[in-house]
């Protein structure tokens, strides 16, 4: 692969930090990186193999020496600096959501349609967290049997809010719970210590939240079909890591659980841990860390014909944010599909 000059917009956030530590464990083919945010700490720095690297002010001016970014910031800034990046003739891959409504931009799962990529015109977006293990367990099964419906709830860590403030409320009000003291909620509508919450984003008209209705358009347009009949319930539960999913999928023909463990076993990015007699199943603590989605509970749907159910768990920071991205380029960059500025010169 082609060695390319790095920038990393929100480099503080929590995606921001664990996109830096899969860069050096992938050992990217990355000539140099810089380190954007726009809400910066004075003095914030991080290491990259070994050499320390600090945090500056992003500014339209910043991007000009570089090949390819990723934007991991808040979406309001990251659409705001997108245009002087493009200007700037940088590739520019979004974790933010800031482009996740623009048709015009290929929305990349590389493990579902990585040729999409070939589409981009300086901007390739990655989907929700909640999209991409989605859609990581169900394109091999789409391939060979086409789905009709999906119904899935999603379990959230608090890590998915992005931010470290976050991780902080909970350990917070936990404590203060487990002391018998009140507890004042900052960052959530209510207390998420001890509870689970039924709201991510804020509500729309149709009376899903903006969280869930975005899985609904993310998956049609990653397994490439806006027929699928989609509805989406996403829940915050009080885990610092890892997401977990309950989802029921309707096909075109009957696919028995043995055929769909077949599949998944051949699929990349796919470990199946599914022996409930010795309760072997994905949790959310196991797969911290852990670039997989994990896949298990996969059994016959007894109330529909040609459905099943399965529990689908991710890290929510590693496959479903920050290595997603990286894949992206990779994958870009293998196929000759993302070039640097000297190479599109």
């Amino acid at each position: 692969m082609e060695s390319v000059d790095i920038g990393i917009l929100g480099a503080e956030g929590l995606v921001g930090q664990e996109l830096l530590k899969i860069l050096e464990e992938r050992r990217f083919p990355a000539t140099s990186v810089r380190l954007f945010d726009t809400d910066r700490t004075p003095g914030a720095e991080f290491f990259f193999s070994h050499k320390r690297l600090e945090v500056v002010e992003a500014t339209p001016d910043g991007f000009r020496n570089l090949d390819v970014m990723f934007f991991c910031d808040g979406i309001d800034s990251s659409r705001r600096l997108l245009p002087s990046a493009l200007q700037a003739g940088v590739v520019v891959v979004d974790d933010s959501g800031a482009v996740a409504n623009d048709e015009s931009v290929p929305l990349v799962v590389p493990e579902a349609n990585a040729e999409t990529i070939l589409k981009h015109k300086g901007v390739l977006g990655s989907p929700g967290s909640s999209t991409i293990q989605l859609v990581v367990a169900l394109a091999p099964l789409h391939r060979v049997n086409p789905v009709r419906r999906i119904v899935v709830s999603t379990y959230q860590p608090v890590s998915c809010s992005g931010t470290t403030a976050a991780l902080k409320e909970l350990t917070a009000q936990a404590k203060r719970v487990l002391e018998g003291r009140r507890v004042c909620p900052h960052m959530y509508s209510h207390q998420i210590a001890f509870n689970v919450l039924p709201e991510i984003d804020v509500f729309l008209d149709n009376g899903y939240t903006k969280e869930e209705w975005r899985i609904v358009q993310e998956t049609r347009r990653v397994l490439g079909d806006s027929a699928i009949g989609i509805s989406a319930t996403c829940v915050r539960v009080p885990v610092y890591f890892g997401q977990s999913q309950s989802v029921n999928v309707e096909f075109d023909a009957a696919m028995t659980p043995d055929e769909a463990r077949r599949i998944l076993a051949q699929a990349p990015g796919i470990r199946i841990l599914d022996d409930p007699s010795v309760s072997f199943y994905p949790q959310p603590w196991a797969a911290s860390g852990l670039n997989h989605v994990f896949v298990g509970r996969i059994r016959r749907d007894s109330s529909r014909l040609n459905a099943l159910s399965m529990w689908i768990v991710c890290d929510n920071l590693r496959k479903g944010a920050a290595l997603n991205a990286v894949q992206i380029v990779e994958e870009g960059l293998r196929r000759d599909w993302i070039k640097s500025k000297k190479r599109r010169a």
